[in-house]
């Protein structure tokens, strides 16, 4: 807490005399609380470890502001903890709350750069929270990653008019070792450091019809880099969505490269379809979703940095991480929901989903039922109740049940509030 106090007392003494009082300053950020209980009819670490019970915390705060005119700078604090994490009778001080707050944002944005283009520059976050190959940024609804927040330090450059918007960024991804969370335990102990290089162009081709074309490079440097690995490694895609009246649809395709050069695959490479489409009818939104992802080997296994978790149990794990794989042999998934909104602040869902390996064996079944309250345009209450059932296969065998005669069973309920400001 020292050092930020003489930060900030270091920049104050060297804020120019004739420097104007910042301008059109804002608060902003969010507080999630989740609690959630799971039962495992599973003693395999692997399908019940990952699963949390208890209650969790994620607070960002931070401010916005206009420097000068066309300059505005953002800055912005994470801090999460589990409740009842090492707490004692007389609590903690606050240099231990203190070391728990993390700077997740700080940059500066360039508007209107040669009359053109936005420049952001510092820590940001990044994406689109419901996609399935790309976003750096907050979660939200998971209790098993509430406190699960990272961000890039890049240079983002962007130019858009009404017809299309065209994106191109570079930087290095902060907190990589918890985007990897199967190797969280490890990487910490590495020196090494992943680069970003992306670009990003989405097109109104018409009023109803959009198409989005995008390509991400990661480069991996560090002492600890194995030269033997691929020296580039990335994703790139294509998504063409549709709108008319109360339907909507999406098609999405993404495959993986990875080489000593950049634009390289290997054999057998590992790719993604997603397939997306919803209609509503009065009160009523029916929704569908399919995603394939490709795998089965060490060079044909899929894998991004989406945040797209389909569910209240299988999809975290399996989609929560950006790798899309199941039972060692890729993914097939089914979904089928509803969105009913009987008042005005109420909305209750139900989704039936079906995880497969992509070959179509190990069938997973899971049924949610969630609902969300709006008390208001900030604040919003949310619950959930979830149920899977294994089959028996050889990830999730009958070795792993607690009775030979039943599959593996998971349930899992949530209950949480969210305060954006």
């Amino acid at each position: 807490m020292k050092k930020l106090l003489g930060v900030l007392l270091a920049v104050v003494m060297s804020w120019p005399v004739g420097a104007t009082v910042l301008n059109n300053v804002e608060v902003k950020g969010e507080i999630q609380t989740i609690a959630s209980d799971v039962h495992h009819n599973n003693v395999d670490p692997l399908v019940a470890d990952p699963y949390n019970s208890g209650a969790s915390g994620r607070v960002l705060a931070g401010l916005s502001a206009e420097l000068v005119e066309d300059v505005t700078a953002n800055l912005m604090f994470q801090y999460a903890h589990a409740w009842g994490d090492n707490v004692s009778n007389e609590g903690k001080s606050v240099q231990d709350y203190w070391d728990n707050v993390k700077l997740v944002n700080a940059n500066v944005v360039l508007h209107n750069l040669f009359c053109a283009f936005d420049l952001t520059v510092g820590r940001q976050f990044y994406g689109d929270e419901d996609s399935a190959v790309m976003y750096i940024g907050p979660n939200h609804y998971n209790a098993e990653w509430n406190g699960y927040v990272n961000s890039i330090d890049a240079a983002k450059l962007v130019y858009s008019d009404d017809v299309k918007t065209f994106t191109m960024i570079a930087g290095t991804i902060n907190d990589m070792n918890a985007w990897s969370r199967d190797m969280q335990d490890v990487l910490p102990l590495m020196d090494i450091k992943y680069n970003l290089y992306g670009a990003d162009f989405r097109m109104n081709v018409t009023d109803n019809l959009t198409a989005q074309v995008y390509g991400y490079d990661i480069v991996a440097h560090g002492e600890d880099v194995d030269p033997d690995e691929d020296q580039h490694s990335g994703f790139y895609g294509a998504k063409v969505g549709m709108n008319v009246e109360a339907v909507r649809a999406s098609v999405e395709y993404a495959r993986n490269f990875g080489g000593h050069r950049l634009v390289k695959e290997h054999h057998d490479t590992g790719y993604m379809v997603k397939a997306d489409v919803a209609a509503d009818i009065e009160k009523v939104t029916a929704r569908g979703t399919f995603l394939y992802a490709k795998s089965g080997n060490e060079e044909g296994e899929f894998w991004a940095m989406g945040n797209y978790t389909p569910g209240l149990l299988v999809g975290h794990l399996i989609g929560g991480d950006g790798i899309w794989d199941y039972s060692n042999n890729g993914v097939r998934l089914f979904n089928v929901g509803v969105d009913f909104k009987p008042f005005e602040k109420w909305v209750f869902s139900l989704d039936g989903y079906t995880f497969q390996s992509r070959t179509g064996h190990a069938t997973t079944y899971e049924a949610d039922l969630t609902a969300k309250y709006n008390h208001n345009e900030y604040v919003q209450l949310f619950a959930g109740f979830g149920y899977a059932k294994y089959t028996k296969n050889e990830k999730y065998g009958t070795e792993y049940s607690r009775d030979n005669r039943n599959d593996p069973d998971n349930f899992k309920g949530q209950i949480g509030m969210l305060i954006k400001f």
